[in-house]
């Protein structure tokens, strides 16, 4: 009987600047699989067809980036209950003929903290406190839920448009109820850090070739986690002055193991491997970035 031979890949516009090629082709390599997983450029206005061609051509599934991870939840057969709630789709998967919609990044993210910190928990320990996220984005909406589904006691969003922010704080307590959830206005984000025991960053600022996020610490906590999903740079200037910080230093996490760590659930989702996160894989992707 011949071997099966997986095809999977990640669908954006543009898709060129993934790291994912060089994640799931290390595993494939790794595990003496065979299958390949290639760059799949789709524009908005694509999107249907290319996921009707996924079927047709023997696609096991592929990841969604920019700009369809939210457009595609109308365009699946169906949506595991995570991804609806954050709504948005960075995993499809072929089962059956159907379309499964799932989303990895709130996996990786927790996975990418317990990385740093083993003993975190949103609900309870030295960990369980207030939690300020900026942004308003997908990335946020992946980490909000998260902290939601970890019953985290209190999440405070601070977002450059408060009525975005005002909306992520309604639709996630809806979810989330448990939850205290506040929506603060950007030019009160300084003071929202205090009290809280992680700081994350969900916005571009800070990435290569983007303004640094201005933003005081003397507020948050020296015992607070700080985390940036920004993974070019490795060390954002916000990581940089929390490592750094006169009297104590701060845990960082950077978006690396977030994006490490979602890729892993999808790959086995595909292929019926659950890999690892080694160091040969980050220094494949560091060579990259």
């Amino acid at each position: 009987m011949e071997s099966t031979y997986t095809l999977a890949g990640v669908m954006g516009w543009p898709v060129r600047h993934s790291r994912s090629p060089v994640i799931h082709g290390h595993w494939i390599r790794e595990h003496g699989l065979k299958g390949d997983y290639v760059l799949l450029p789709v524009q908005p206005g694509q999107l249907p067809e290319a996921l009707s061609g996924l079927r047709a051509l023997g696609f096991a599934g592929c990841n969604l980036t920019i700009p369809h991870k939210v457009a595609a939840l109308s365009l699946v057969d169906r949506v595991d209950p995570l991804a609806a709630r954050i709504g948005a789709i960075n995993t499809l998967v072929v089962k059956d003929g159907e379309l499964l919609g799932y989303n990895t990044d709130a996996e990786g993210y927790v996975q990418s903290l317990r990385e740093a910190q083993p003993s975190w928990r949103a609900d309870s320990g030295p960990h369980a406190g207030p939690v300020a996220v900026l942004g308003a984005g997908g990335a946020a909406r992946a980490v909000l839920a998260v902290l939601g589904e970890q019953g985290a006691p209190e999440i405070r969003i601070c977002n450059r448009s408060l009525d975005k922010a005002q909306a992520l704080a309604a639709e996630f307590g809806a979810h989330y109820p448990r939850t205290r959830w506040h929506a603060w206005p950007w030019e009160q984000r300084h003071a929202a850090l205090d009290g809280c025991t992680q700081l994350v960053n969900t916005t571009s600022l800070g990435m290569t070739g983007q303004d640094a996020l201005e933003i005081r610490l003397d507020a948050l906590p020296r015992t607070a986690l700080v985390c940036d999903v920004i993974y070019t740079p490795l060390e954002t200037p916000l990581l940089a002055a929390a490592r750094t910080r006169p009297g104590g230093q701060h845990v960082t996490v950077n978006g690396l193991g977030m994006l490490l760590y979602q890729a892993r659930a999808a790959f086995q989702h595909w292929f019926g491997v659950l890999p690892e996160v080694t160091p040969a894989l980050r220094r494949a992707v560091e060579a990259t970035l």
